[in-house]
């Protein structure tokens, strides 16, 4: 017995499988792929559906791609298969020409998927055109003999003094012919001045009272007598002799053809393994290009043991243009999910859309929705749809629905699709919702899945009551009491009997009686689904402006820590301020205490003296180490606020919450916003001044002169002293006077006492950043910190990319780049190309004891 019985047959002609199925075989390019295509049937088999599959969705990125076409329309030739190895068998030459076009459009196919595996991720797709046999061997040996243009044969050697021979008689006849037709003392005696043509012979027609005019041989009369087909003595011999020679010609085809067909039998296992892979590929072509045309996707896998299935916005592709998007969410662990609302509602159509979806998803084809849709793999699918009498069987509508529901209930189990139609319906309402119940109660038992549409109010408590079951409705207009066609989960809906009796031109009077008959019990159910649905949409509303007051909270939280952070910045500068100005201090009393020390030695100088200058200098250093202490302290408070500020940033975007950073906290703005461009592009953007862009042109050439200054700029780290201590230049207080930062104290060092601490760059010589080499690239590493000090817009930036592929290439994620504050023009420059490089994932300015906003971090993806 077929496994898979139950998704064949009735159940897929009842959904419309076999109809969408036929439109998809119209997408194939080769007579044997449609075929193909209309004997494909829905299956459990996984292994062979994700095949399907993944050839489908790669078909349809190979299709949306700009390589040419792979596939083309091939004669049929699997009926020509079994002459292969037969004895004396001879392919004709029609055969040998299907074969000869089919072995050429494999290599075509071949040649196109492996020129587009380099670009594009299509794996199952060349791993099957790899599987299938080369066979330009076999193509190379038909056309040999046969045109590949025209399917003729060649004008072989073998062939060439037989054709030859066969033209000179030809010629020899025709001009004999002609010799009759063009005589005008025949005209009396010939019915037509054009030749005749009998059993391949060239003849004249002649009047029956003139036949003595032309000796010959009467080949044939006329229907009338009248006219006699007369082939004159003189061609006889001729036509007999071009009678042998296409004999002759014929007979050495065949030959030849024999020959052929025997040396091609050795391709015969090659051939059938190349027919059935192209086949498969023609058919997944078929399914791409029909998933093109539907604007569809191909369903994920879905494990409903963890997680439910899922339908984005389905399209029923008959509906075609008319067919309105519906999404169906599925809840986990809910079995049964029981739709109900108006009838014309759409209830349905949607439980068609399912079945046909699922029908469709097992036999590999795609479906009309969206990205996200995942179905499980069902066993079976049984179906009640409609009120169908089998007046065959003598049956009613309810005896042929019960009998569709018993071979559910006889058949499914826990992979089973059951969708019940108007359940419950077609007899006694008390009798036909206890039935209803009760076939749930056994498909819940067998853990089947199952989805029903009534309009059973008992059935919408038996839906609340389980914790299995999810009530649906399908959303009504009351104002313009039509339906919306959107699914509501967990709500159960309405008949609108009434409302759409009084629309469709139901008497007035005849509704008001309706209502009158309606029970004050039933009357007080409708009003508590109509106070759900509002609650529910109430309820939707509030939690939506709950999130929004929440995020404003969080927003507003977070710039006045941004205000705190500030105000904590601003305090440390003024304790360097006051920092700076203690250091004067005590330059200045250093300065008064030498002159008194000189003034000591031109006198007396006593041991007290001495000893009291010394604890004067002293307690001045001991108070400026205090300072120096309590500015620390503050820095570490400050760096412990930015990273409390770093931990709720990311607590909200966990929430799913994005913050804009205000850009004084060292952030672009647009760094959320920036659009992925290449390397090139983004040099491209990048803002440089255009003075500086200038400058750089006309510094393209290398100018002959050495270089004779050192140039000493802001941000600039230098060794001084004779003790070669480590420092920073601030800034330059005067010529020849620089402002030092060393460790966290600044002071002034004449320029003469330093040195750079890198490779020094020198006036009229151009920024050298990149060495020569012999090295390749994957040889070079990427730097920690990217100086980029002295160096021109244009060079820096060409640096700064020369960094970033460095990164890519070594999987390198954090790097600083020191550009210094100047005039703002070469950090902008940096932050612009940041923001626009498309494998920077974030960048900000370093902490004021690290640089500020002379040094920026970045951070890859």
């Amino acid at each position: 017995m077929n496994k898979d019985i139950f998704l064949q047959g009735q159940v897929a002609e009842d959904f419309d499988f076999y109809r969408i199925r036929e439109m998809i075989s119209h997408f194939a390019q080769s007579e044997e792929g449609r075929d193909q295509v209309l004997s494909r049937e829905s299956s459990t088999d996984k292994e062979k559906i994700d095949l399907y599959k993944n050839l489908g969705r790669q078909w349809h990125l190979y299709l949306n791609s700009d390589n040419p076409q792979a596939l083309f329309a091939w004669p049929p030739v699997k009926g020509i298969f079994p002459a292969f190895g037969v004895e004396g068998a001879a392919l004709n030459q029609e055969q040998i020409f299907a074969l000869g076009l089919f072995a050429t459009y494999v290599e075509k196919t071949r040649s196109a998927i492996n020129g587009a595996r380099s670009e594009l991720k299509i794996p199952d797709l060349a791993r099957t055109m790899d599987s299938i046999p080369f066979l330009g061997q076999a193509a190379d040996e038909i056309f040999k003999i046969l045109d590949i243009s025209t399917g003729e044969v060649k004008d072989l050697p073998v062939l060439r003094e037989i054709r030859s021979r066969i033209s000179s008689l030809k010629k020899e006849i025709e001009n004999a012919i002609r010799k009759y037709t063009s005589d005008t003392s025949l005209n009396q005696a010939l019915q037509s001045n054009v030749p005749a043509f009998r059993a391949d012979r060239e003849l004249l027609a002649v009047r029956a009272d003139h036949k003595s005019a032309i000796k010959g041989i009467v080949h044939e009369v006329s229907a009338t007598g009248q006219t006699l087909f007369i082939e004159p003595d003189e061609i006889v011999k001729s036509n007999n002799e071009l009678v042998e020679a296409e004999f002759r010609l014929q007979s050495e085809i065949n030959k030849i053809f024999r020959e052929l067909t025997e040396s091609l039998g050795k391709f015969k296992p090659e051939f059938i393994e190349a027919q059935k892979k192209m086949i498969l590929l023609d058919c997944s072509y078929a399914a791409a290009r029909w998933q093109n045309s539907i604007s569809g996707i191909f369903a994920e896998d879905c494990d409903m043991e963890k997680e439910p299935p899922f339908i984005s916005k389905a399209r029923h592709p008959l509906l075609g243009e008319k067919a309105v998007p519906v999404t169906i969410t599925f809840m986990h662990g809910k079995n049964i999910l029981i739709i109900t609302g108006p009838n014309t509602g759409g209830k349905t159509v949607t439980l068609k859309t399912i079945a046909l979806f699922a029908l469709l998803n097992q036999a590999g084809f795609p479906l009309p929705a969206e990205e996200g849709t995942r179905l499980p793999m069902f066993s079976s699918i049984f179906a009640d749809i409609g009120d169908e009498q089998s007046i065959d069987e003598s049956l009613s509508t309810f005896s042929s629905r019960m009998k569709k529901i018993a071979l559910a209930l006889n058949n499914a189990d826990g992979r089973s699709l059951v969708l019940l139609d108007e359940l419950g319906s077609g007899t006694d309402p008390l009798e036909g919702s206890a039935i209803a119940m009760a076939t749930l109660d056994l498909l819940l038992k067998k853990n089947s899945f199952v989805i029903a549409t009534t309009h059973h109010g008992v059935l919408k408590n038996y839906g609340y009551t389980n914790p299995k079951c999810i009530n649906a409705s399908v959303e009504f207009n009351t104002e313009t009491l039509r339906p919306t066609y959107n699914l509501l989960m967990g709500i159960p809906g309405e008949s609108h009997a009434l409302d759409i009796a009084l629309h469709s031109g139901l008497p007035e009077e005849a509704v008001k009686k309706a209502q009158n008959y309606i029970s004050t019990e039933q009357a007080d159910v409708s009003t508590l689904i109509k106070g759900l649905t509002a609650k529910h949409t109430e309820l939707d509303d509030l939690i939506r402006r709950q999130r929004i007051k929440e995020a404003d909270l969080q927003n507003k939280d977070l710039k006045i820590h941004n205000r705190e952070i500030k105000i904590i910045e601003r305090d440390i500068e003024l304790k360097e301020l006051e920092n700076k100005q203690s250091f004067a201090f005590l330059r200045e009393t250093r300065s008064q205490l030498e002159n008194l020390v000189r003034v000591l030695r031109e006198g007396e100088i006593t041991k007290e003296k001495t000893q009291g200058v010394k604890k004067f200098i002293s307690d001045l250093e001991e108070s400026i180490d205090l300072q120096k202490l309590e500015l620390e302290r503050k820095k570490k408070e400050l760096e412990e606020e930015i990273n409390k500020l770093k931990l709720e940033e990311e607590k909200i975007a966990e929430n799913g919450m994005r913050i804009k950073k205000a850009k004084e906290h060292g952030t672009t703005n647009g760094k959320k916003t920036r659009q992925r461009l290449s390397n090139s592009e983004a040099l491209k953007t990048a803002t440089v001044d255009e003075r500086q862009t200038e400058f750089a042109k006309r510094q393209k050439q290398p100018k002959k002169q050495a270089p004779t200054k050192i140039v000493y700029t802001e941000g600039m780290e230098v060794l001084c002293g004779a003790e070669k201590r480590k420092g920073t230049l601030v800034r330059l207080v005067k010529e020849g006077i620089w402002q030092v930062q060393i460790g966290f104290m600044k002071m002034e060092v004449p320029q003469r006492q330093m040195i750079p601490a890198e490779k020094p760059v020198y006036e009229n010589a151009r920024a050298d950043y990149f060495v020569e080499s012999t090295s390749s690239v994957e040889d070079e590493a990427p730097k920690f910190e990217l100086r980029l000090l002295g160096m021109r817009c244009e060079e820096a930036l060409r640096a700064l990319e020369h960094q970033l592929d460095l990164c890519a290439i070594k999987n390198f994620r954090n790097f600083s780049i020191v550009h210094g504050k100047g005039n703002g023009i070469l950090q902008q420059a940096v932050h612009d190309y940041l923001a626009h490089y498309p494998g920077v994932k974030d960048y900000h300015f370093a902490r004021p004891e690290e640089g500020g906003s002379g040094k920026t971090y970045v951070e890859l993806n």
